[in-house]
């Protein structure tokens, strides 16, 4: 896919919005031990990461493209109210023919989920990826709404090639805890509304996305194109496109966001496995601030995130050098489209087993070639108090890795870095439903 865009016209229907057995370098039984915290694995040492990591990252370990610290991460944090509305849930939700969520006594959709739907996975269920996919989901609607003033960045292999602006808000009608539920009379499980703000060639090129918690429903998107000056209703069917002609898509979202149902999901291992965290948040530190309008906002120290951040360093430019590694238990989970136009044949997702916080997510051809690498920091959950002295849970973050790897054309793109040191971060914002309205994207567009 060109790095450039197709079209105005393209970029804003991309912004509105394998076959085989698992491969024996990430099976449980091929994993040894790994690399001890406190080590930083790299070049000299990238086989003791084998089993660990899918076979195009250890790669870039062994070919010394990619260098990280490893740590250790014990456990995750849940809410207090998450923690037991997850145990209330258990035996309570089961999958309808589409693989939507019903309650099992009424055979209905419930009315609103907080907590994992599924708290316990059993592998022998045919059903049990489609419910480990399920409670990722649920996990990362809890964070609450989201404002981001975030960049999306195209890196070839030794430099940034190019970086766009968007601000992004995120409005979520389902997986909140009572004092964050709001009327939906429409059904929704989200809404998101984009606008790109630089560079000035696609300034105010805006769109406008709804998901339904309907099976059967499908999504309703909406793009504003200057040059145009109106908003023009769109297909959803392009979200698995490359967004802004980018190697990062709609259905990627902060790991994965495509439609559960739009899927056929097969559970194909549990396995140990590396990934990414922030080393700092692990430790309970970061800044986080609650605004007067309203959401916690992160204020994230100054350093070097990326490898093109430091003129000394030899590795690919996406290289994530200011993240650390921590090895956790995973779920992995194949979803193949049961729409026959979706850019990718089959996704492999690795899910926490604790968390259900993604990890890698593997996109490979209709052919089973591996195309693509979704690679994702995770954070642990830290009590922060309000104000009021009333108490959330919120990830704190010092740093953001949200990296799209084109495994064919050795690129990538990077998202989720921050427009500034002041720009926003928010979680846990309160919207109002009218910001989120065909009459709203061609205001943010004018």
């Amino acid at each position: 896919m060109a790095a450039n865009t197709r079209s105005t016209l393209a970029l804003a229907l991309v912004l509105a919005s394998a076959a085989g057995v698992l491969p024996a370098e990430v099976r449980a039984d091929a994993a040894g031990p790994g690399p001890a915290p406190g080590t930083t694995l790299g070049k000299d040492n990238c086989k003791t990461a084998e089993g660990l990591l899918p076979p195009e990252i250890l790669a870039h370990y062994c070919k010394g493209e990619y260098e990280n610290t490893v740590v250790e991460w014990k456990g995750f944090t849940f809410p207090p109210d998450f923690a037991a509305a997850t145990e209330k849930n258990a035996g309570r939700f089961d999958l309808d023919a589409e693989g939507g969520i019903v309650d099992k006594a009424s055979g209905k959709q419930p009315p609103r989920i907080y907590g994992f739907p599924f708290p316990k996975i059993d592998p022998s269920d045919p059903k049990a990826a489609a419910k480990a996919v399920w409670n990722y989901f649920y996990m990362t609607l809890s964070y609450g709404n989201l404002h981001a003033q975030s960049q999306v960045n195209w890196v070839g292999a030794s430099s940034l090639e190019r970086r766009s602006d968007q601000d992004v808000h995120f409005f979520y009608y389902d997986g909140q805890p009572e004092k964050r539920s709001i009327e939906n009379p429409q059904n929704f499980l989200s809404q998101g509304l984009i606008e790109t703000a630089a560079p000035a060639d696609l300034n105010g090129t805006s769109a406008l996305a709804w998901r339904y918690r309907d099976s059967n429903k499908r999504d309703q998107a909406w793009a504003y194109v200057p040059a145009l000056r109106r908003a023009r209703s769109v297909s959803p069917s392009n979200r698995s496109d490359g967004f802004l002609g980018s190697d990062m898509s709609q259905d990627d979202g902060p790991f994965f966001d495509g439609k559960p149902e739009d899927f056929n999901w097969t559970l194909k291992g549990e396995v140990d496995g590396l990934r990414y965290v922030d080393a700092e948040n692990l430790k309970g530190k970061f800044n986080a601030k609650w605004q007067d309008t309203g959401g916690w906002r992160f204020f994230w120290p100054e350093g070097k995130e990326l490898g093109y951040d430091d003129p000394a360093w030899k590795g690919v430019a996406w290289a994530p050098i200011g993240s650390a590694l921590a090895k956790r238990k995973f779920y992995v989970v194949e979803g193949v489209p049961k729409d026959r136009y979706y850019l990718f044949g089959k996704l492999e997702l690795w899910l926490d087993k604790e968390s259900f916080q993604g990890s890698w997510n593997r996109k490979f051809d209709w052919k089973g070639e591996l195309l693509n690498t979704m690679q994702v920091i995770a954070y642990n959950l830290n009590k922060v108090t309000r104000p009021d002295g009333s108490e959330d849970y919120i990830q704190g973050s010092n740093l953001s890795f949200q990296c799209a790897e084109n495994v064919k054309m050795n690129r990538a793109t990077v998202a989720g870095r921050k427009w500034s040191p002041t720009s926003a971060l928010d979680v846990m914002v309160t919207y109002d439903p009218k910001d989120f309205t065909v009459e709203a994207l061609a205001r943010v567009g004018k």
